[in-house]
Formats: C-alpha cells, sequence, structure tokens
C-alpha cells in the first residue's frame, strides 16, 4: 500500500510542477519539467531500489539499530491516537482555532507586493550594491533603473521635422520623470531613441506605474498621427514586464494545478469531500506562506536576522514557485494521511476510528519528514541573494504551516465534523472515474 502511495504523491507532486508550464516563461517551464525528473527518480528509487536494499539486509539492519530516548513505538502511537480522540471530541473547538490562527498568519498576503529585487538589496559589502549607492546619491535613484524610449519610424526617409523636439517635450512632461536624453535618429532614419531616468528606483511600484503610462498613453498621444510606433526598453523595463507577466499568469497556473489535483485526489479516495478539502486547506496553507513572505521582507519583521538593512518587495517569481512547490508537498503529506484513513475505513466503515487511527499512524512521520525539510530549507537562508532567502523563508514555514495547523489539526477536525460524508461520490461520477487506489 505504501508503494501505490508514493507513486500516487508523486504523481501529484509532478502535476504541481507541471503547471509552471503555463507561466508563460520558458525558463521557468523547464525548471518545473527538471522537477519531475528529480520527483519521478525519487519515485522509482523508493518503490525498487529500497525494497531491494532493504532485501538484501534482512534482520542484519537491527545492528544500526538507534536506542529511544523517550518513548517506545506502542506509547508514541498511543500518544498520537489520545490527541486524535481529543479532537474528535471537540472538532468545531479546533477547527475554530486553526482557521484564526491561519487566518492571522496569512493576513499580510492582502498586502503582498511584487518587484525585482536587484542591486540595491545586496549586502553592503558588494561593490554592485556600493556603486548602487554611490550613483542614487549622485544622480537621483532612477539611474540605476534608466528606460531606453524607442520609436519605429512608419517613412524613414523624412527628416526629424521637429518630431523629436516634440518626443522629449511629452517625455518631460510625464509624471515621475527625472531626465530625458536629447533625442537621436539612427543612421538609415528608420529609428528614434532616447533614454529617460524615472524619479524613483527600479524596485519602485511608481517607476513600474511610470512604465505602464510611457507606453499607453505618453508615447502613443506623442506619435499620433504620424504611423510612428513607440517602444520602452532596457533592462528596467524589461524586468518590469516580466513581472507583469507572472502576476497576469499566477491566476492561470494556480487554477490549472488545483483542479488537476482536486481530479486526482477524488479519483484516488473516491470521494468529492476530501479532493475538495484538499485543495482548499492546501490554499490556505499556500497564502500563510505568502503572509509570512510579506512580513518579513515588506514589513521587515526580523529581517535583521536574514542580513537585511531594508525592505524589499517580494521577488515576482518567487510566489510562483513557491505555489507549485508548497502544493504539491501538501498534497504529497495528505496523500500519506489519507491512504492510512481509507485503509482503515475499508476495513471497519467506522469514520472516526479510520481518522484516529490514521493520524496515530503517520502523525510522527508527517512531523519527523516536517522538521527534516525545514531544517533544509532554512540553511539556504545564509545565502546572500534575496531570492533564494525568500523561497528558504516561505518553503520551510510554509512546510512547518502545513505539518502542524493543516494536517494534524484542520484536517482531522474536518473529517470528523463531515463523518461518512467524508467518502461520499455522486453515482454517475463514480462510474465516470477511472480507478485508481492506494490499497
Amino acid at each position: 500500500s505504501s508503494g501505490r502511495a508514493i507513486v500516487v504523491a508523486a504523481t501529484t507532486v509532478s502535476l504541481a510542477m507541471v503547471g509552471l508550464y503555463a507561466s508563460g516563461v520558458t525558463v521557468i517551464g523547464l525548471l518545473g519539467l527538471a522537477a519531475v525528473f528529480g520527483v519521478a527518480t525519487a519515485a522509482v528509487g523508493a518503490v525498487t531500489l529500497v525494497p531491494a536494499v532493504l532485501g538484501l539486509i534482512g534482520v542484519r539492519i537491527d545492528r544500526l539499530h538507534v536506542g529511544r530516548t523517550v518513548a517506545e513505538s506502542g506509547s508514541d502511537t498511543d500518544a498520537w491516537h489520545h490527541y486524535a480522540a481529543a479532537i474528535g471530541r471537540r472538532p468545531w473547538t479546533y477547527l475554530g482555532a486553526g482557521l484564526v490562527v491561519l487566518a492571522l498568519i496569512a493576513a499580510p498576503a492582502l498586502s503582498l507586493s511584487t518587484g525585482h529585487v536587484g542591486d540595491g538589496a545586496n549586502p553592503t559589502s558588494y561593490t554592485s550594491r556600493q556603486a548602487y549607492d554611490t550613483l542614487a546619491r549622485g544622480f537621483g535613484a532612477g539611474v540605476n533603473g534608466p528606460f531606453t524610449i524607442v520609436v519605429a519610424r512608419a517613412n524613414p526617409s523624412t527628416g526629424m521635422n521637429g518630431a523629436e523636439s516634440s518626443l522629449r517635450a511629452a517625455l518631460l512632461a510625464t509624471n515621475d520623470v527625472a531626465s530625458v536624453s536629447p533625442v537621436t535618429l539612427s543612421p538609415n532614419g528608420s529609428a528614434l531613441v532616447s533614454t529617460l531616468v524615472p524619479r524613483t528606483g527600479p524596485q519602485s511600484a511608481s517607476t513600474a506605474a511610470l512604465f505602464t503610462r510611457l507606453l499607453e498613453v505618453t508615447l502613443p498621444r506623442a506619435l499620433k498621427g504620424t504611423g510612428d510606433t513607440g517602444y520602452v526598453t532596457g533592462v528596467a523595463a524589461s524586468q518590469i514586464q516580466f513581472d507583469q507577466l507572472i502576476a497576469q499568469r499566477i491566476p492561470l497556473i494556480i487554477a490549472v494545478v488545483v483542479v488537476l489535483a482536486f481530479l486526482l485526489i477524488m479519483t484516488v479516495f473516491r470521494s468529492l469531500f476530501l479532493a475538495l478539502k484538499a485543495a482548499m486547506l492546501n490554499l490556505l496553507s499556500i497564502a500563510a506562506a505568502y503572509g509570512v513572505l510579506v512580513a518579513v521582507f515588506q514589513w521587515g519583521w526580523g529581517r535583521s536576522l536574514l542580513g537585511l538593512d531594508q525592505n524589499v518587495p517580494v521577488e515576482a517569481y518567487v510566489p510562483m514557485l513557491l505555489f507549485a512547490i508548497v502544493f504539491g508537498l501538501s498534497m504529497d503529506y495528505e496523500i500519506f494521511l489519507l491512504s492510512r484513513v481509507k485503509e482503515t475505513w475499508d476495513l471497519t466503515g467506522d469514520n472516526h476510528d479510520a481518522v484516529a487511527t490514521g493520524l496515530s499512524r503517520t502523525g510522527r512521520v508527517i512531523s519527523a519528514a516536517a522538521m527534516i525539510m525545514v531544517s533544509v530549507f532554512l540553511s539556504f537562508v545564509t545565502s546572500d541573494l534575496v531570492a533564494i532567502k525568500q523561497l528558504a523563508v516561505g518553503l520551510a514555514a510554509s512546510v512547518a504551516i502545513d505539518a502542524t495547523l493543516i494536517r494534524l489539526l484542520l484536517v482531522p477536525a474536518t473529517m470528523f465534523l463531515f463523518g461518512n460524508r467524508n467518502w461520499w461520490l455522486p453515482g454517475w461520477l463514480d462510474r465516470a472515474l477511472p480507478r485508481i487506489t492506494v490499497e
């Protein structure tokens, strides 16, 4: 049964990572594909290599036995069973308390602001940061993220005829513009180019708003009736467009991954409610992780512990990667827990006993696995790259929240509340879905 559970869990994680292709960014899609290969390799090893090695070692594995210092297995299982029974006696209380705590952690996510974290967020010992600060002090924050204004001319054979002065005047009249260089005509007359310096730095929301205003308002008005086409380019402009693309695609990625995972859980466990519950609770877990990111990096709670000297936006691609990874890991825990619950349910038909037994059999393993993963993720906090710090904090927080509040509190509480309805599936849907089991 554990072998099939591993395969189903690996499939769920893979579906979450494949969802990254919906980002529309090739490199991010390839990262998802690489993760799928890694997950598949681990799953194949778990169901083939590990049993083979254990078979070869046999009873000799006990020679490496590590003595227990706290409790024997039986008493440990009993403790988890008593904990599950306590939830079963007052499920509404535990559910309400868990949701309140989760809501408080997730609340900062309402202020989530994504952007690009550039040299201005590097450690002050970096020469790139020192140069960034020197330029900002001498010429203004915007000099670190200038825009290049390009105009493709409809009639290259004509001279500028004053077009350069009117274009420059229109650019200078735009809010939040610090300076505009003289407009230059290309040697073949096909293009005009100018450098525009914003008043604010490349990480500022005002700079992103200026980019949109230039592209959608200033240039179309300045070039109206000429047939010319205006563009805004440069490193800062590319970063802003990338951020905007990711922001537009995140809802699609979430929808694709949630629907695929919902269908898989419903098919495997033959339950409409369990699939819906798993999707909703996993989304709450991710929202809580986003809340932690906002509190730490945007609001600066404990930022000094991470070696940061200023508040920074959340890197645009971090929420997307965090969603795919966390959703996959959360479903992994969910399948592991539900597979044990369903085993007992199929044997006894007693939902209360099934939930208590499933939690008692998996609680210790889930907690231990979460502790290992949190430790691994937190080790990356020492990186000098802010994006790596953000991924590390987000992943560590999400795993800790998921393995405690979600998996060991909200999941059993909701399953106790719904009783036998946990296993309800409309007859027509039961007949339509393929049969995939973890037993």
